[in-house]
């Protein structure tokens, strides 16, 4: 065996409040977040919605300390993960590779061929597969593998998801009867696991397999804990006018307090590390309307983060895809062949899911051509005095 490399792929984070705007830039410049009909739409859209974004999210940022702890947490797994592996006799250099911020994919891909790495592992540090974010980094990887053919030289394997693995499954659980331990009438508790959302059509017309795995996902973790509470999953962070993954985190919570829940558990159940969903959307918008809807204790399981048991599980995970057969990125990204990531739609007149789907393009264009407008103070409007 030649030497040995693990790719760690993460979503990545602004590492100071000066990086916000060409950090959510480069995040909605990516067709895998939001999907036009038109490519050549894809930055002036990026560059619409960064420059309307950037001060709030800029302000969610200073509320935890300036930045986002992404980076340094995923550091500290990635040096956590490769002593794990020396501890089990195999010597393996990791590498952190982020898709919207640095250190960037391309920045870790250049330091794997100066290390002349032979075997490579591609972990994404997502447990349930995604288009948008596994999907995402798969897809980038594909088209540098393609413009580089010093790449095919090295032995590669992609895992996809892993959200079912025993050890994952197992760590998710002790954290959660970490903290029940550690409440007060524990069996009283509503267990929340709040999921990252995506759009519904991702599911629906992209075959995406997100919502299930996480429904797996749950269900799993549950029938681990074998505990009585009762339990919720539920989806956050959406964006946009576009229908997401229901039910929202926020209407499950206020539904919640409405039937008399007291004590809710939140569980991030899609994010392994802490950042700003779990930091300043959980911790504080969440807290803050639950206690306003009547719901007296609000406790939160902590993110893995460098987790033993977590970290004995993914060494465990890339030692087996190192010694299996290679998965390769279309093997990945293209899932099954009944199943098209960009499927052709067919027009039908009427209130068909087509008729939709186009009608919301449509107005997502003429939306943002009026932003532009009234941006750049000039256009068709301006031209013949509307505006």
């Amino acid at each position: 065996m030649g030497r040995v490399g693990v790719l760690l792929l993460n979503l990545g984070g602004p590492d100071k409040i000066e990086d916000v705007r060409p950090f959510l830039f480069n995040l909605f410049a990516d067709p895998e977040i939001i999907r036009l009909p038109f490519p050549w739409m894809q930055k002036p859209l990026a560059w619409l919605i960064s420059t309307l974004r950037f001060q709030k999210s800029q302000a969610n940022y200073r509320q935890i300390g300036g930045g986002s702890p992404l980076r340094r947490i995923t550091d500290e797994q990635g040096l956590a993960l490769q002593q794990c592996l020396q501890s089990k006799g195999k010597d393996a250099q990791v590498y952190v590779g982020m898709r919207y911020w640095h250190p960037f994919t391309e920045e870790a891909i250049a330091q794997i061929k100066r290390d002349r790495i032979e075997q490579l592992a591609i972990l994404p540090l997502y447990p349930q597969f995604s288009i948008s974010t596994s999907g995402s980094s798969f897809r980038q990887l594909e088209e540098i593998w393609g413009k580089d053919p010093e790449l095919n030289e090295i032995e590669y394997t992609a895992i996809p998801s892993w959200y079912h693995r025993p050890g994952y499954i197992q760590a998710m659980s002790e954290l959660i009867a970490q903290e029940l331990d550690n409440i007060p009438n524990p069996d009283r508790v509503h267990i929340f696991f709040s999921a990252h959302g995506v759009p519904v059509s991702y599911v629906e017309e992209a075959g995406d397999p997100y919502q299930r795995e996480i429904e797996d996902c749950t269900s799993l973790i549950m029938e681990h804990l074998n505990r009585t509470n009762e339990h919720t999953l539920a989806y956050q962070s959406r964006v946009g006018p576009v229908e997401w993954l229901k039910p929202y985190t926020e209407d499950a919570i206020t539904e919640l307090a409405a039937n008399g829940v007291e004590d809710l558990l939140v569980v991030p159940i899609s994010f392994v590390s802490e950042h700003i969903e779990t930091l300043q959307e959980i911790d504080m918008e969440y807290r803050e309307l639950a206690e306003e809807s009547g719901i007296h204790n609000f406790y939160r399981v902590p993110a893995l983060n460098t987790y033993p048991v977590f970290i004995e599980a993914l060494a465990d995970l890339v030692i087996e895809s190192i010694e299996s057969p290679s998965v390769k990125f279309s093997d990945v990204i293209r899932p099954s062949k009944k199943v098209k990531m960009y499927p052709q739609e067919q027009w039908e007149w009427g209130l068909t899911t087509g008729a939709e789907v186009w009608n919301g393009r449509v107005a997502m264009i003429g939306f943002m051509a009026l932003l532009l407008e009234l941006i750049a103070g000039k256009g068709p409007l301006h031209a013949i005095g509307l505006l």
